[in-house]
């Protein structure tokens, strides 16, 4: 994408004159300040907050990345998402892509008896708090940054010949219990470690090194595998509970606007349906070259499902959001969750940011009407799609609706 030169000048980074999101010119700049010097180096030293992430390609042996900043201090916020909902994204993608990154290939059940390297990657992802670490590389840093439509973004890398870590803080207890219990199965590890207040960004990172599940059976898990199975997992969990509740007693509608994206949420008061759309408008990340906005939509109903989604792993960090916000009312729902993605978001960021944003929303104010018709109408104000094209596509309106024409519903 080419940006009039002009606007640049007229905004220096204050105003999106573009139609980014971000400043594209911020975030090169704070990008190369942080990382000064170390394409020329191949020692990388810093406080890993901790990062890792572990590729896919050539399963079942993998690159192992672990990563640090070139900076020394408080990094935990380089690896808290909730932390970044509250950045500008020039930050965050600044932040982030000065995790740099040095690679070791090995198989994926080297998790079981792991090469010292390995495990030193194990043991710091274990801590709950930055490590200070060293890398030392094979050839000064190259290599291109990390966008992943499911992990969030990584700096550069180049392959790894030793990794030193110089202090490692302890674990927090239940990780280092769930760790060692290599007889209880990765499921209930995840579970145990969610139910005990470990955020699922940490427990994904943990099933991605190897550190979790029956012992004989621990290996190494692709990042972005590892972040899906941990969303889908807690919240089928979630979802066996909130089968039980009771009904909501009203429609709520809840709405959040947020660096070009719109999100929209409908609990209805029916047992468990779910469904996820996006709406890609032209200009926009999965439609950059698009003349048409593209929608899409996954759902399931009562008892769930046993494919993956065609939507991808969005559609299970939306529905582990909404399901932890039914499981804190103790109520159950039917649930529309809807996302209009707008020109200017242009950058895959991981799907953290679907997670997030879903949970801010629910834990917001909503309006609360008697009927769906009212319900839809309230929205109609705040998407810039056709209502009309958002419920001709609904599987949870449809389900609603079976007794009426769904036309009685666009009146």
């Amino acid at each position: 994408m080419r940006i009039n030169p002009a606007l640049c000048i007229r905004c220096r980074g204050e105003y999106n004159l573009c139609g980014l999101s971000y400043c594209p010119v911020l975030t090169e700049l704070r990008t190369r300040h942080i990382l000064r010097g170390v394409t020329n180096r191949d020692r990388i030293d810093g406080s890993s907050p901790p990062s890792v992430f572990i590729g896919r390609v050539g399963y079942p042996r993998v690159n192992v990345y672990p990563a640090t900043p070139p900076v020394h201090g408080d990094t935990s916020s380089l690896e808290d998402p909730r932390a970044w909902m509250g950045m500008r994204l020039e930050d965050f993608l600044s932040s982030r892509l000065s995790l740099v990154r040095g690679s070791v290939r090995v198989r994926v059940e080297d998790a079981r008896n792991p090469p010292r390297t390995l495990h030193d990657v194990q043991v710091m992802v274990l801590s709950g708090k930055p490590v200070d670490s060293e890398l030392v590389l094979k050839k000064p840093v190259s290599g291109r940054y990390v966008l992943d439509e499911h992990a969030p973004p990584f700096g550069p890398s180049s392959p790894l010949q030793k990794l030193r870590v110089n202090t490692l803080p302890p674990p927090p207890r239940i990780v280092d219990r769930v760790h060692s219990d290599t007889d209880l199965n990765a499921t209930e590890a995840i579970l145990t470690l969610y139910y005990h207040g470990i955020d699922v960004h940490h427990i994904s990172r943990l099933l991605s090194v190897g550190a979790l599940g029956v012992g004989k059976r621990r290996r190494l898990v692709p990042t972005r595998w590892s972040i899906t199975a941990v969303d889908k997992q807690v919240s089928d969990k979630l979802l066996n509970e909130v089968r039980d509740y009771p009904l909501i007693s009203e429609y709520r509608v809840y709405v959040r606007k947020f660096k070009d994206n719109t999100f929209i949420g409908i609990l209805a008061p029916h047992t468990w349906l779910y469904e996820w759309a996006e709406a890609w408008w032209p200009g926009s990340t999965w439609n950059m070259w698009g003349g048409e906005t593209a929608l899409e939509l996954d759902y399931e109903g009562y008892w769930g499902r046993d494919d993956y989604p065609s939507i991808g792993g969005c559609y299970y960090a939306a529905r582990i959001a909404v399901l932890e916000a039914l499981h804190s009312i103790r109520r159950q729902a039917a649930v529309i969750l809807w996302r209009e993605i707008y020109p200017g978001f242009n950058l895959p960021i991981g799907v953290w940011w679907v997670r997030e944003n879903i949970r801010a929303m629910l834990s917001g104010p909503y309006e609360r009407f008697h009927d769906l018709h009212d319900a839809l109408k309230y929205v109609t104000g705040f998407l810039k799609l056709p209502i009309s094209t958002w419920v001709s596509k609904s599987y949870v309106i449809r389900m609603l609706t079976r007794q009426s024409s769904i036309v009685d519903w666009l009146g």
